[in-house]
């Protein structure tokens, strides 16, 4: 694999229940005898606080910015990543995030993969509202 887009098969921002094998097949090869697979779900708790419910919200432009840190990240490690993160509302146990990082072996896949959620997590333009149990909520990383 030596393009950006063969490197970078799925990034994508959806409004839909997100699909982990779908993400995994987008990186899986021959090549690679490791898939790492990162699932991130909604928590019923926060800060001592018990969450009843996330709203995530994008950027216009956020699904462009997902796929640039897929492949800058893609480029630097040679290694296939696929990204796909949920907005709308979603309840206890949904999925948020699904990342898949395929590699030779499990330590590079398992590093990729790390790097490219903390790197979503705080470059891509999505923002949370957490939904507390006693009706209050709150904005979490807005302003990052």
């Amino acid at each position: 694999m030596t393009t950006t887009e063969s490197l970078v098969p799925l990034a994508r921002i959806s409004d839909r229940p997100l699909d982990p094998a779908e993400v995994e097949a987008a990186v899986t090869g021959p090549r690679h005898g490791a898939v790492v697979v990162f699932t991130g779900k909604v928590r019923d708790h926060d800060g001592g606080q018990a969450v009843s419910a996330l709203e995530y919200s994008a950027h216009p432009a956020a699904e462009r910015f997902l796929h640039a840190v897929c492949a800058q990240l893609s480029t630097s490690a040679g290694l296939p990543v696929a990204a796909v993160h949920r907005v709308g509302d979603l309840t206890i146990g949904d999925l948020a995030i699904v990342v898949a990082v395929a590699a030779p072996h499990r330590g590079a896949a398992f590093e990729t993969c790390a790097e490219l959620v903390d790197r979503i997590k705080h470059e891509v333009p999505i923002w949370k509202r957490q939904l507390f149990a006693d009706g209050l909520s709150e904005w979490v990383n807005a302003c990052g």
